[in-house]
């Protein structure tokens, strides 16, 4: 297109491509700015993340219930498997720099955007959520399905709260139906689960059990808009998972050190080979696929925040309690009847409002930019032309 003239040389041939080549970095879906991203790629990141939310919660779940169900118990380890799976995020942050390393651009190193600031936010929210997965571990150990649920469904309410006063966070009328349709659902949730209250539960621990849990959802609901409006300051996705990375290491480290200083390791080892009614080695399986499942759940909670609000996470979150109980259902044959039909329509009512207004709001904001990707284009092949009118009009 440049090169039409007869009268241009060969070094008017490759002139123009090798600038634009330098001009145009090698990024991806991962290492492109999110303001960058086509409504394409950021739908299908979108899609990507929750997908793993949706994989980890509904897994983690029904691993939990497995390992209770076969005589496991121990806080600790329930506590450490839900962030020691953060070595696994090393493959996809190094797997992105392998994949480019053959191509001669500048090539964005991993970690290499943190500052001593960065890091120190990082340590912080890793403290905290280790003390989240220890309150969320202790109160589950104590407190029955129905009420765990019920104490949890408040973390969607503290969310919406905490994201009006921390990121500002606009109330309309799609988001407030929908988490009062949520909050409902779970109440609804555990009161059709009222009688699974397990005996020996004095109030000492009914108690300890029901502030643990709150704990960990204040907690929880605190660290979706922290991480909001760190992550406004974030360059792309591929950081998104750096961060995370050191966040799930620390809070690792946190509980390591709690398993080492309460003899944890020596209960996992007993637990595996005496306690566990399927064998150590099914134990070992339930203990890493938990790893994995936990992982998962934790990077599409990050991901759907990084792309959209924490209170879009908060929800997404909170509407898979609905299908943690299909799950339920479809594995472990669990009843299905009553008011646990009613809080799951409703979850799944209020979820897809939810996401059809989203839907929607995307749609006429896409609209409204009126094809700006198209004239962008338009205008790059227009200054192109007039450039190569130009030499070519020098060379005569």
């Amino acid at each position: 297109m440049i090169n039409t003239s007869p009268h241009s040389t060969p070094s008017s041939k490759t002139h123009f491509p090798i600038n634009n080549e330098h001009q145009q970095p090698n990024h991806n879906i991962f290492t492109s700015n999110k303001s960058n991203l086509t409504p394409k790629t950021y739908k299908l990141l979108l899609i990507i993340n929750y997908i793993c939310l949706f994989i980890g919660s509904l897994s983690s779940s029904l691993l939990i219930k497995f390992y209770f169900n076969h005589n496991g118990s121990s806080r600790l380890v329930s506590t450490w498997v839900q962030s020691a799976g953060f070595p696994l995020l090393l493959i996809p942050i190094y797997l992105l720099r392998f994949q480019h390393q053959h191509n001669n651009v500048t090539i964005r190193k991993p970690f290499s955007s943190f500052d001593m600031n960065l890091l120190g936010l990082c340590f912080g929210v890793g403290i905290m959520l280790a003390i989240s997965n220890f309150c969320f571990s202790w109160g589950n150990s104590y407190l029955p399905l129905s009420t765990s649920s019920l104490v949890l469904s408040s973390q969607l309410a503290f969310t919406l709260l905490l994201s009006i006063i921390i990121v500002k966070q606009k109330i309309t009328f799609l988001n407030l139906n929908c988490v009062i349709l949520l909050t409902l659902s779970c109440v609804l949730l555990a009161l059709s689960s009222s009688n699974d209250r397990p005996e020996g539960l004095t109030k000492r621990k009914y108690f300890v059990g029901f502030f643990s849990t709150a704990s960990a959802g204040l907690l929880f609901a605190l660290y979706l808009p922290v991480m909001e409006k760190i992550y406004s300051k974030v360059d792309c996705y591929a950081m998104v998972m750096e961060m995370q990375f050191v966040m799930e290491m620390v809070a690792t480290i946190v509980a390591t050190i709690g398993m080492a200083v309460a003899g944890g390791f020596s209960e996992m080892r007993r637990e595996s080979l005496e306690v566990f009614d399927l064998g150590g080695v099914k134990y070992c399986v339930v203990v890493g696929m938990s790893v994995v499942t936990w992982q998962l759940c934790f990077m599409g909670t990050a991901g759907m925040v990084y792309l959209t609000t924490s209170l879009t996470g908060g929800i997404c979150m909170t509407a898979l309690m609905g299908m943690n109980v299909m799950g339920g259902v479809v594995v472990y044959g669990d009843a299905f009847k009553g008011m646990k039909v009613v809080a799951t329509v409703m979850c799944m009512w209020g979820f897809c409002s939810y996401v059809y207004g989203m839907y929607v709001k995307m749609k006429d904001d896409d609209n409204n930019n009126g094809g700006g990707d198209d004239d962008t284009q338009e205008l790059q092949n227009k200054s192109l032309l007039e450039l190569s009118e130009v030499v070519i009009k020098d060379r005569h």
